[in-house]
């Protein structure tokens, strides 16, 4: 009788456990890029990897929003780019649906005045009307925000 009512609160804990994780929250985390600089590029890059990895391995959701803007878009620049590969193979292939890519429109607008032509965004990011709104926003709606 005692075996069979330790089996039976071992499963219900069980059962609960999977459930509370099952109706967790995702982690929600705004990175902001604001430099042309390779270094900074690659540490947003590593960080959303590093932070969707360790989630995964937890079994836990993650959702991360990268936001470009200012000098940073060059990172979102089908043109100017150094990171387009590495966004590719991120958004597509290692972590499908976990990443999302935000270019700044107004940023956008500022250098196809200064360049003289339109600004291509690498296919992979998403183009919101202000980098510095879209990011406030995300914090205003609970998303973890980081600079690197």
């Amino acid at each position: 009788m005692f075996r069979r009512l330790a089996a039976v609160a071992i499963l219900s804990m069980a059962f609960a456990s999977s459930a509370l994780a099952a109706d967790a929250k995702p982690h929600r985390v705004a990175i902001q890029v604001d430099q042309n600089d390779l270094q900074v590029m690659n540490l947003a890059l590593g960080n959303a990897t590093n932070m969707i990895q360790y989630y995964r391995d937890k079994k836990e959701e993650v959702d991360i929003d990268i936001t470009a803007y200012g000098p940073g878009l060059h990172m979102l620049r089908a043109d100017t780019s150094p990171v387009q590969d590495r966004i590719k193979r991120l958004k597509d292939l290692v972590f499908p649906g976990k990443i999302q890519f935000s270019a700044c429109h107004n940023t956008m607008q500022n250098m196809e005045k200064a360049e003289g032509h339109p600004i291509q965004i690498v296919s992979d990011a998403t183009v919101v009307p202000s980098g510095v709104v879209h990011l406030s926003e995300l914090q205003e709606q609970g998303w973890s925000y980081v600079k690197p």
